[in-house]
């Protein structure tokens, strides 16, 4: 039990609820959709559930926590409008980096990118979203960080910067998508190794990136039927 004590720093306890809720918010271990029960929080801290309820207020005051009748407190959802344009640009600039890295990616980094899918398929059964999520972008490093345009890479490391931002683990509550991901990372890997066309290559990048897209929108939409992008609350830092 992580015990709330605020005589060393001058907290108080509400302070110092806030700061490990929303620690926890910001590494992803609380992801989007995850119920914040005060009381089990509260267990945790070793405080009552009175500075619980007040840091959850503070946090859905900052747009990092909502709050619905009979559903409770559960960590925002990323905002649809941020995660769209940020997706559909990434899905772009990743599936050029890609075609045209690929002439460079050699037999050993493909054996490397199977070793990281590898690894990805062993957490299927017993997923750990936010896990996953690192090697999602270690498997995609391998396969983009060869690309000769500087400035096309430096789209894609802001677009991956961004998902952090907004705290992507979307396999966290679309775990379907994460047996479809590693299937389609085998697709890729296997059209490098065919020599197949660029053009062929970057639009199955491509739909990789917007399948992922797809699915959370999909998600949200069907959890939250009467929230639309431009009426998605925004999210602040």
């Amino acid at each position: 039990m992580a015990e709330v004590t605020g005589q060393a720093t001058g907290l108080s306890k509400s302070q110092l609820s806030y700061q490990w809720i929303k620690a926890r918010i910001s590494d992803s271990t609380f992801t989007p959709g995850y119920r914040l029960v005060l009381g089990a929080i509260g267990k945790e801290l070793g405080v009552s559930a009175v500075p619980v309820r007040e840091a959850i207020r503070r946090l859905e005051a900052e747009g990092l926590v909502t709050f619905e009748r009979n559903v409770g407190a559960q960590v925002a959802m990323i905002e649809e409008t941020e995660y769209l344009y940020t997706m559909q640009t990434l899905s772009v600039v990743e599936g050029v980096a890609t075609a045209l890295s690929a002439p460079f990616i050699t037999g050993a980094d493909i054996a490397r990118a199977r070793t990281v899918n590898q690894e990805m398929i062993a957490f299927l059964e017993d997923l750990n979203p936010h896990r996953f999520t690192e090697l999602n972008l270690e498997f995609h490093s391998i396969l983009f960080e060869n690309c000769p345009n500087p400035h096309i890479l430096d789209l894609v490391h802001r677009g991956w910067n961004r998902m952090q931002v907004l705290r992507d683990s979307s396999f966290s509550f679309v775990p379907g998508r994460a047996r479809e991901s590693v299937a389609e990372h085998e697709n890729l890997l296997q059209l490098i190794e065919a020599e197949s066309p660029a053009l062929t290559l970057e639009l199955a990048a491509r739909a990789h990136r917007t399948g992922t897209m797809d699915a959370l929108l999909a998600y949200q939409k069907s959890h939250h039927p009467h929230q639309t992008p431009e009426s998605s609350p925004r999210k602040r830092s």
